[in-house]
């Protein structure tokens, strides 16, 4: 079973950009697919990002193709989401998450505390 720790989430000006951070522990994330989701307040959790468990398929949500990176270091056990051009919109809870299968699920089966990010207008 492996353990999830979001960290790098905070404050923004809109246009700014951030790097979430989430590391692993118990399991290497090279035998999990690995993703994000978010939930911002009254809302519905929504898919941000995905990596497959082979390190070479990437999937976005619509709202952040083209400004958000999903990335992973096997060596430090960790994944990233380099967050660009943020907007107030993208203020939310993200989670780190991961699956054993071969890519995420719309219910991964680990997922962390979640880190808030906040993007002032």
């Amino acid at each position: 079973q492996v353990q999830l720790v979001e960290s790098g989430g905070g404050l923004v000006q809109e246009g700014g950009s951030l790097r979430l951070s989430c590391a692993a522990s118990g399991r290497t994330i090279s035998t999990y697919a690995m993703g994000w989701f978010r939930q911002a307040p009254g809302k519905e959790r929504e898919f941000v990002a995905a990596m497959g468990r082979d390190g070479t398929r990437t999937g976005y949500g619509e709202s952040v193709k083209g400004r958000f990176t999903i990335s992973r270091d096997n060596a430090k056990n960790t994944m990233y989401l380099q967050m660009n051009s943020l907007k107030p919109e993208d203020t939310a809870i993200y989670y780190c998450t991961a699956d054993s299968l071969t890519y995420l699920r719309a219910q991964p089966e680990y997922w962390g505390q979640g880190t808030q990010v906040t993007v002032s207008s």
